[in-house]
Formats: structure tokens, sequence, C-alpha cells
């Protein structure tokens, strides 16, 4: 069997790429408690216990506190998956906000290489990074693994210092692999309120209460949607198609769409045009007009992505029309 665990399983992605491996039927490991990731001493402490159980539910050690059982059994694995689908930074961020993020990715990373018990078995990291930031000065047309990288945020240059990090972590041992995941503008139900990003999520959320939705590009930017599950079912598929060491890939729909297409699209579902207000920001500046992505690497795995805008937006109306009867609004913090 192969035992993973997702790191971030309360995001949105990280909420899919379990739900990917749940309906694969591959076993699933859960820490027994959340982790203090405001807290680096704590942390520290969370993850070495966390990595302990991890390793020990691999080798099939027997009453590991806080692992879930899979449908493939808990005897031990015959290798292990790490999805790393954390972090709460945006285009926004300062760099000092970001740090703490690459502080607990080099954390975890420390603790799984100094793990003698997965040493001993064939493993795998995926780690989610974002293409819309990484080429967002990019001038080429069609952006592909090919392109040059082209960071212009304090976000996007700590993104490529992260993927640094999990280059050396999969290049450290024999039998490893790691899986950089850049992935396109993610939607779907459940985005979390407390990041500043997420135009399908915020446009629902404001249509449902009524209210003003604030656009800071012009209607005619263009970007790359793609539904989370699409996203993460392409991401598993690459994770485990790839051998020793690191590769990139870019995971996109691979269908471009303008704002104004978007906004078309709500008032479909809807049944009424949404209330736009459109005015700038300092962020406006960053922002490429038009983003489109064609991955050079396993292009097939693109065909996964089946979920289209009108039948993703409806879907993060539904969900969004959920919270708002009862109150509730999405979680931003990490497990």
């Amino acid at each position: 069997m192969t035992l993973a665990w997702v790191i971030g399983r309360g995001g949105l992605l990280g909420s899919a790429v379990g739900r990917t491996l749940e309906a694969a039927r591959v076993a699933q490991f859960v820490p027994p408690a959340r982790f203090a990731w405001h807290d680096q001493t704590q942390l520290a402490a969370d993850m070495r216990a966390a990595v302990g159980a991890f390793a020990a539910r691999a080798v099939g050690a027997a009453g590991t506190a806080g692992s879930t059982a899979g449908t493939e059994g808990t005897a031990g694995a015959r290798a292990w998956e790490v999805y790393w689908a954390a972090g709460v930074g945006s285009m926004g961020s300062a760099a000092g906000e970001l740090e703490p993020e690459t502080r607990a990715l080099e954390l975890l990373l420390h603790c799984l290489d100094a793990e003698p018990r997965l040493a001993s078995l064939p493993g795998r990291l995926a780690f989610a990074s974002s293409a819309g930031a990484i080429y967002a000065a990019s001038a080429d047309q069609v952006i592909s693994e090919r392109s040059a990288d082209a960071p212009n945020t304090a976000y996007a240059r700590e993104k490529l210092r992260q993927e640094a990090l999990v280059r050396a972590f999969a290049q450290a041992r024999p039998g490893r692999g790691a899986l950089i995941a850049r992935f396109s503008t993610l939607y779907g139900p459940g985005q979390s309120t407390g990041k500043q990003q997420g135009l399908i999520s915020h446009i629902a959320r404001c249509a449902i209460r009524n209210q003003p939705i604030r656009i800071y590009v012009p209607f005619d930017t263009m970007r790359d949607y793609i539904a989370a599950d699409d996203a993460a079912a392409i991401m598993v598929l690459a994770a485990r198609g790839g051998g020793d060491g690191a590769r990139m890939k870019i995971i996109a729909s691979e269908r471009p769409t303008t704002i104004a297409e978007i906004i078309a699209a709500f008032k479909r579902v809807a049944r009424r045009a949404p209330r736009i207000v459109t005015s700038s920001s300092r962020l406006s500046s960053v922002y490429a007009h038009r983003m489109q992505f064609r991955s050079q690497a396993d292009p097939g795995a693109a065909r996964i992505a089946r979920t289209t805008l009108m039948v993703g937006i409806a879907q993060v109306m539904l969900a969004e029309r959920g919270a708002f009867a009862r109150g509730t609004g999405a979680s931003s913090a990490p497990r």
C-alpha cells in the first residue's frame, strides 16, 4: 500500500487532494493534533511528533495515534507520499509575512529527512506552488515549463525559495521523488475568506449578500481558472508518474477566461447582474494582463480538468448560499 499525508488538508486544495486520494482508496494519515503554525517552538515539537507517527504508520507499527485507516490496510506501506498544500500567503503578502511559511516547510523537510524509517521506503513529496505568481512578469504569450521564471512580488520570490528547498530534499537521497506543482488560479467551494484572493468566491459571496464587488483590473484581464478538484486529481496523477529527483509541472485548465466572461457567467447562474465597482489598488500593476498556460510535462493530464466554468461557478454559489444561511465562513487554518 501507499500511505499519504496531506498537509493543509483544511484548505481549498488540501481538502480536494484528500478527496482524490480517498476516491483512489489510498490510506491517509492525519496527525493527532493541529499544528501550532504561529508558534515556531511548538510547531517544531508538533512536526517532529507528527513525522514520527507518520513513519510508524508507514512501517506498520500498531496502535499509532492520530492515523486513519485507509482501505488498502494498515500492515505497513510499500511507499509514502506527502502533499504540501499549506500556506496563507498571497500576491499582496510582504516578505516578512511569508518567512514563517518557508521555515515551516524547511522544518518538515528536515524532519522527514532525519526519520530513518522513512528512509527505508520509497517516498514522494508533492509541493503546491503558484504559476500565476512566478510567471507574473512573463512576456510569453503562452506559458509552459520552458518559460523563464518572471517573479515581480515577494510572494513569487518566496515560492521560488520554497521550490529550491523541495528540489534539494528530493536530490538528497535515492528513491525519493518530488513534484513541484505550479498551479494557475484555483477556485471552488469552501475557499478561505482569510486570503486576499479568490475572485470567483469573492463575487459569489458579494452577490449572495447583495454587496458591491470591487474589481481592480480591466475586464479583459485573462486568467486560467481551474476547479480545485480537477487540480488535485492532476497533482496526484503527476506526483505518482515521476521517478527519482524533482520535476516541475504547470497545472492549469488551459482554457483562459476574461473577467468579463466570469461576470457574464455569474449573471446567468444567479439570474441577475452582479453589482460591480471598478477601482485600482497598489497591486493592480503587478498582475499580468494576460496569462495563458500550456503544460509540456504530461500534456494529456490537462484532460482531467473537466469542470466547466459555469458548473464550477454554480457549485461555488450553492456552497456560499449554504454558508450564508448557516452564518458560517470558510476556515483559513491549514493542518
